[in-house]
């Protein structure tokens, strides 16, 4: 059960200005701040990215259900109209057969879908790693 009016405690603070004036040797605690907002950003963008890829499956999953129903509809038509038992049964093979194919293709679209929204995520937090170790790598370097 969510609570709505809850809110993150932490939410209005800005840090930069509660430890602004926290100096420590060796250590730049606004560098520091800034690469959490950075991370925080980055981890909030492949958040997105994950659930778009989420959204687009189960969009692509809806409008896969609806195509099965109406092509069932019209097996069951052709099925019926069948005169013999080895129409019935030769039509119903061929259901059955594209029923398979279209089924096997919709899972791997499906899986595709997901793998490239997973891929596209784990870029944007790949991306924020290097850039951190960039940074750190930078504040290392003038330092000495």
């Amino acid at each position: 059960m969510s609570n709505p009016s809850f809110k993150f405690p932490f939410a209005d603070v800005d840090f930069t200005k509660a430890f602004g004036e926290f100096k420590v040797p060796a250590f730049d605690v606004e560098a520091i701040v800034e690469a959490q907002r950075k991370n925080v950003a980055a981890l909030t963008a492949a958040n997105q990215t994950a659930f778009e890829a989420v959204k687009s499956a189960a969009q692509r999953q809806a409008d896969m259900i609806k195509f099965a129903t109406e092509e069932f509809s019209k097996a069951a038509s052709e099925l019926l109209s069948a005169a013999t038992f080895e129409e019935k049964a030769v039509k119903q093979t061929d259901v059955a057969k594209k029923a398979y194919e279209t089924a096997v293709a919709n899972i791997r679209e499906i899986a595709e879908i997901v793998a490239r929204g997973n891929a596209e995520a784990l870029d944007v937090v790949n991306k924020r790693v290097t850039e951190a170790l960039d940074e750190v790598k930078a504040a290392v370097a003038k330092k000495h």
